[in-house]
């Protein structure tokens, strides 16, 4: 709705602009050395483009196609449902492709932050000992992981909407 984004998309560009690794240090000290910290940071940090591409997504349909389901006596919610949603959901999901990837960096951050365990700890670790190829190791478990979550999304945005593969077959 036009007036749910005048109200709320300021203060959320505002929380964007703030650098997330500036944040993370007060993450530590208000929620602890827990996976709390973790989660808060990868979700401040892979928030934002999916927002943007969920506002993206809803504001591309063709307005004559909303007139048309308002002539024909159409609910808020069944238009939400049957032409809004799943007009959007590509776009949704180009933008969950882009916060999963962040989200990767997100929690290795964190690790580096607060952690004596995980990836982002392992990493730190092998670089404050110069063992070069344990960090290229974790570095291609990371990538790895960056694939498999990406093609998750894929798989996902696959089964869900099933017109985008009707349309690429033409």
């Amino acid at each position: 709705s036009r007036w749910a984004k005048q109200a709320l998309y300021p203060p959320v560009v505002l929380l964007q602009l703030v650098p997330k690794i500036a944040i993370a240090p007060l993450l530590l000290v208000w929620l602890g050395f827990s996976l709390d910290t973790k989660i808060t940071l990868v979700v401040l940090i892979s928030f934002f483009p999916l927002l943007m591409s969920s506002i993206s997504g809803f504001s591309i349909l063709d307005e004559r196609l909303l007139f048309l389901t308002r002539s024909m006596g159409a609910t808020r919610w069944q238009t939400f449902w049957s032409l809004r949603f799943p007009a959007a959901l590509p776009i949704i999901f180009s933008g969950i492709k882009t916060s999963a990837t962040i989200a990767i960096t997100g929690a290795l951050v964190a690790e580096f932050l607060g952690s004596n365990t995980g990836l982002g700890y392992a990493l730190l670790r092998a670089s404050g000992q110069l063992d070069t190829e344990y960090m290229f190791a974790i570095l291609v478990i990371l990538t790895v992981i960056g694939i498999v979550i990406n093609y998750l999304v894929e798989a996902i945005e696959w089964l869900l909407t099933p017109w985008q593969r009707r349309s690429a077959d033409r």
